[in-house]
Parts: C-alpha cells; structure tokens; sequence
C-alpha cells in the first residue's frame, strides 16, 4: 500500500517538474512545495496564502502567485548588504 502511494507521489512531482502547468491542486502544491496537506489547509483557511475555490469546496493555487507567497520576505546576504552599503558611501561622496 504505502509503495502505491510513494509511486504515486512521484509522479505527481515528475509531472510537475516536466509540466509547464500553471494551476496546481492541493494535492500538487504539497508536493511542490513541501508543506504538509495539513499546514497548507490552515494556511488557506486563515487566508495567509493566496488560493481559489471556484466551486465552494475544491482548492486551487496558481503557481505564479504561489511562487511570489514561497519568495516574499526575501533575505539578503552579508555579501549583498556590505556591497550596497559600499555603493551608497561611494555615491555620496
């Protein structure tokens, strides 16, 4: 049972990594983005992560919007900050 279910999984992911598909189901968005079916349920229903229900029951996600929720928040480095830094002394002199 549990080698039908890895067996399925993995073809959920090759066909996401081969697809060029633009609208995922929960199911694909747990597996594309590696949260849990549970903690992506509670995200949904405290609205903290962009979604669609067309017909009241189903959850879909666009994997645009998706991508832009997984990059918010976006951390730079220490390389990237004292490099900035460096540009702002130098354009101010």
């Amino acid at each position: 049972m549990d080698n039908i279910k890895l067996e399925e999984r993995l073809d959920r992911i090759e066909n996401l990594l081969l697809g060029s598909k633009k609208v995922l189901t929960l199911e694909e968005a747990c597996d594309y983005t590696g949260i849990s079916r549970s903690y992506l349920y509670k995200l949904t229903a405290a609205g903290n992560i962009p979604h669609s229900k067309p017909n009241g029951k189903m959850i879909f996600f666009d994997i645009d919007r998706l991508n832009g929720w997984l990059l918010r928040n976006d951390r730079k480095s220490a390389c990237e900050i004292k490099n900035e830094a460096l540009d702002y002394v130098l354009k101010k002199r």
